[in-house]
């Protein structure tokens, strides 16, 4: 079983989600030099192909769009509404791998829309042999929040955090285990009442955290940071770890992935072994 570390890089970070469209690409393009740094290191010392599936959320671009053409809870009004939000979504894709490129890093975009199915509002069909091959190249496959078809509906919203969830077990068939998923926005991890960073949510304290979690700031059609303790949590639950950080804080995507040694401040979603 080859080891695979998911990193999301939220909409919240790489876009101002209170403006229409509107990219951090200061913010894009010192990921992608971070990440960048991260495989030349890795290479150096032992060759081995990445092992990161990327994923980034679609932000003002696709939370926007889907607000503007009344796409928010349940199947899109119309075909062109469907098309209008994938192709917001899209073009956010476009500026990170285009940043990742420049930086060195073999990105591969993977659309969800191209393969994966829905039905009723859930992912339910589509495979991943696509995916499997790009890792086994040495590809950085790119996924991101999309629009997919629904059967028997029109089109429905994948979020990033559904689509890993969806990919997490078809993978591990193909053999990649999900190792740990590093989720990067633009707050310190999960806050306490006290305004404290939370540093661990494990079995004991799970259900206390999740009532303390707010909304997202801006356009947010998918959930924010609620979905992504609820997603992180259930991927715990099958023994996967997850760090939920400040992407924002110089050198902390190279410091998670173990590319330096630095203290990774934020919070810890622990599988129940750990």
């Amino acid at each position: 079983m080859r080891d695979l570390t998911f990193v999301k890089l939220g909409g919240s970070l790489i876009t101002d989600k209170r403006r229409r469209a509107h990219a951090r690409r200061a913010v894009i393009r010192d990921l992608a030099e971070q990440l960048g740094r991260v495989l030349n290191r890795r290479s150096e010392l032992d060759g081995r192909s990445p092992g990161i599936l990327l994923g980034h959320g679609s932000g003002s671009f696709g939370h926007t769009a889907a607000i503007e053409h009344g796409f928010v809870d349940g199947p899109a009004v119309t075909p062109q509404a469907a098309a209008e939000v994938a192709r917001a979504a899209s073009r956010l894709n476009g500026l990170v791998v285009d940043a990742l490129l420049a930086a060195g890093v073999p990105a591969w975009s993977w659309a969800p829309s191209g393969v994966i199915k829905a039905r009723d509002g859930r992912l339910r069909g589509g495979g991943v042999g696509s995916l499997v091959e790009a890792l086994d190249a040495g590809l950085v496959p790119v996924v991101y929040g999309d629009v997919v078809i629904d059967v028997p509906g029109l089109a429905a919203i994948a979020s990033t955090e559904a689509v890993v969830s969806y990919l997490r077990p078809r993978l591990r068939r193909r053999g990649y285990g999900l190792r740990e998923l590093v989720w990067l926005g633009e707050t310190a991890g999960i806050w306490n009442s006290d305004g404290h960073v939370i540093e661990s949510v494990n079995a004991s304290n799970y259900r206390r955290v999740r009532r303390a979690v707010g909304g997202s700031a801006g356009a947010d059609v998918t959930g924010g940071m609620l979905l992504r303790l609820d997603t992180a949590w259930r991927l715990a639950q099958h023994g996967v770890g997850s760090l939920i950080a400040d992407g924002r804080q110089p050198g902390l995507l190279e410091a998670a992935l173990g590319a330096v040694h630095a203290p990774v401040p934020g919070t810890r979603v622990q599988p129940p072994s750990a």
